[in-house]
C-alpha cells in the first residue's frame, strides 16, 4: 500500500494529480455548503432530480461543442420550473412530479448521448473521471466555487429565513419563489462542476452526505455550513488518496469516505448520541 509520503511525493511531481485534488476539494466544499440548504429545506429528492435532469443539457452541449455548464444549467432550471408547474397545477404531490420530470429528462439524456455516439463520455458523465480534469474544467469549477460563496454570503439571511420558516419569510416580504429558483440554479452549477469528479450517479451523495453529517453535530446554520464544507473537503482528500493508493475509482472512493464520516457521526455525535444513549440505558436499574 502506498504510504502518505509517496502520495504527497507524487502530488508534488504530477500536475494532473494536483489538478484532480484541487478540483475534488473545491467540489467537496461547495457541495457541502449547498447541500446544507437542500436538506434543511427537505429537498433531498429535488437535489437528486436536478443532478439527473442536467444530462440532456450535457449531451446537447457536447454535440454543439459548447461549455457543458451552459446546456446543463438551462436544463436544470427547466426541470425545476417544470416540477414546480406540475406540482402547482395538478393533483399529484410534489414528490410525484419530481419523479416524473427527472426520469423523463434522464431518459432523454441517455437517448441524446446515444445519438452523439459517445459511450466513453457517457461513462465519464455517469461515474466521473477526476484524473482527466483539464485546465478548462478547473477554471469552470473555480468560477462555480466563487459563485457559491458569493451567493451564500450575499443572501445568507434570506436563505436562513426561507429554509426554516417560509411562511414568515413571505410575511416579511421575501420573494420565496425567486430565492428557491436562485438556489436551484446554483445547485445546477454545483451539479455540473461535480460531474468530472463523482459523476451524475454519485453527485447527489456529495450534496447530501457531508451536509447530513454536519447536521448531526450542530443546530447552528453557520457552523453547519463550515462543518459540511470541511467534511466535503476531507472526503475528497482522503478519497483521492485511497483512489491513488488502491486504484479505486475516485468518485466512489470519495463518496465512501463521506459515508464513513456520516456513520461515525451517527454513532458518536452529541446530537445523535446513539452509543451514549445505549450506555445510559444499560446503566439504568
Amino acid at each position: 500500500m502506498t504510504t502518505l509520503t509517496e502520495f504527497f511525493t507524487a502530488l508534488m511531481r504530477y500536475d494532473f494529480l494536483q489538478s484532480a485534488l484541487l478540483t475534488a476539494v473545491m467540489v467537496g466544499i461547495m457541495s457541502g455548503i449547498i447541500g446544507s440548504f437542500i436538506i434543511l429545506r427537505g429537498m433531498s429528492l429535488m437535489g437528486d432530480a436536478i443532478s439527473h435532469a442536467v444530462l440532456p443539457g450535457v449531451a446537447i452541449a457536447y454535440m454543439l461543442g459548447i461549455n457543458i455548464l451552459i446546456g446543463a444549467s438551462l436544463f436544470g432550471v427547466l426541470a425545476a420550473l417544470l416540477i414546480g408547474f406540475v406540482a402547482t397545477h395538478s393533483k399529484v404531490k410534489a414528490d410525484t412530479s419530481i419523479g416524473v420530470v427527472f426520469s423523463a429528462f434522464y431518459a432523454l439524456g441517455f437517448i441524446l448521448i446515444a445519438m452523439a455516439e459517445s459511450t466513453t463520455n457517457l461513462h465519464h458523465i455517469l461515474f466521473g473521471n477526476i484524473l482527466a480534469v483539464s485546465n478548462r474544467d478547473i477554471i469552470t469549477t473555480a468560477i462555480v466555487f466563487a459563485i457559491v460563496i458569493m451567493f451564500v454570503v450575499a443572501f445568507y439571511k434570506e436563505l436562513l429565513i426561507t429554509s426554516f420558516d417560509p411562511t414568515f419569510a413571505r410575511t416579511y416580504g421575501l420573494n420565496t419563489q425567486l430565492i428557491h429558483y436562485a438556489l436551484m440554479l446554483v445547485l445546477t452549477f454545483v451539479t455540473v462542476s461535480a460531474l468530472q469528479t463523482v459523476g451524475i450517479i454519485l453527485v447527489v451523495a456529495m450534496l447530501i452526505t457531508p451536509a447530513a453529517t454536519a447536521f448531526l453535530w450542530t443546530d447552528h446554520l453557520g457552523k453547519m455550513l463550515v462543518l459540511a464544507a470541511g467534511v466535503g473537503a476531507v472526503s475528497s482528500l482522503v478519497g483521492m488518496y485511497l483512489s491513488f493508493t488502491l486504484n479505486w475509482a475516485s468518485g466512489p472512493a470519495i463518496v465512501l469516505v463521506a459515508a464513513l464520516l456520516f456513520a461515525l457521526s451517527f454513532l458518536f455525535s452529541p446530537k445523535q448520541s446513539v452509543l451514549p444513549m445505549r450506555r445510559v440505558r444499560r446503566s439504568q436499574p
